[in-house]
């Protein structure tokens, strides 16, 4: 057996490509992507040799993504940790192109499955480093704006904090945003500058080369609609957002963990006082 790992350049998608051999010599292809979990969105049975041929069927536009050879082991434990989360969170019951293969796919990989993933949160000292390389301390609104970004990057990207890409625009401004955060008027106003900004240090300090930073950047204008109508949109809030809403609402001091705990109290029984009356 060999293997195969392709990356692209924002660590926005894998391709792993492990080619066996026997009396039916196949290649078998995952497509990884890290964008909102780690999750196969295709998988493929295709000729030996396809790695090899990799890079000669992308077109000259396409985001580079070379083919380069890896550990057998570490391209079967990526695909089973890959396929363990998709059978958790995003089962492929209606696509049956996958489901042909998942039961192969499996049966190569499973021996290879690592234990669960620890996350590990920034450390404070490194969220310090990227926050005062970006902005000033006295420029709170793009500071207040970076720590969100982080937050995200931390918690959501599976790449790294700071592996931004068209699709990680898109679900932050249209999802986690609007459901996770809320803004003033001064870092609403500011967001769309301030987070083009933070995605072009972000990636230079990932050296990827200026054409495929634009890119990203673009995704910026295009994901704004999106989030401006998700944002306005109570429904679709978190519960977190909701009651910090709420309380803001009430005048309440969220930086008051006292009168945070006695307001809550309160909404807590209002609430229950209006489910025991209906």
């Amino acid at each position: 057996m060999r293997a195969w790992q392709a990356v692209d350049v924002w660590d926005s998608e894998h391709v792993l490509l492990v080619e066996f051999a026997g009396q039916a010599p196949h290649t078998l292809m995952a497509q990884i992507s890290p964008a909102g979990g780690v999750l196969v969105n295709k998988l493929a049975v295709l000729q030996p040799g396809a790695a090899e041929t990799w890079d000669r069927l992308r077109e000259p536009g396409e985001v580079p993504m070379p083919a380069v050879e890896c550990p057998v082991e570490v391209a079967l434990a990526e695909l089973a940790d890959a396929l363990r989360t998709t059978d958790m969170t995003w089962p492929r019951h209606d696509d049956e192109d996958f489901v042909d293969l998942r039961a192969m796919a499996w049966s190569r990989c499973l021996p290879y499955l690592p234990d669960f993933r620890d996350w590990q949160r920034m450390g404070e000292e490194e969220r310090q480093r990227l926050l005062d390389g970006f902005a000033p301390v006295g420029d709170t609104v793009a500071r207040s704006l970076a720590d969100l970004f982080l937050d995200y990057g931390d918690g959501y990207m599976t790449s790294g904090p700071l592996c931004w890409s068209p699709e990680q625009v898109g679900l932050f401004l249209a999802d986690w945003l609007p459901r996770k955060a809320a803004l003033d008027a001064e870092q609403r106003v500011a967001l769309p500058e301030v987070l083009r900004r933070w995605i072009r240090y972000a990636l230079e300090r990932r050296a990827v080369d200026p054409v495929w930073i634009g890119p990203v950047i673009e995704a910026v204008d295009t994901s704004l609609s999106a989030f401006e109508a998700a944002f306005d949109d109570t429904a679709a809030w978190g519960p977190a957002k909701q009651i910090a809403a709420e309380l803001t609402a009430r005048g309440i001091d969220l930086s008051d963990t006292e009168a945070v705990e006695d307001a809550m109290r309160g909404l807590n029984a209002e609430r229950l006082a209006r489910y025991l009356t209906d």
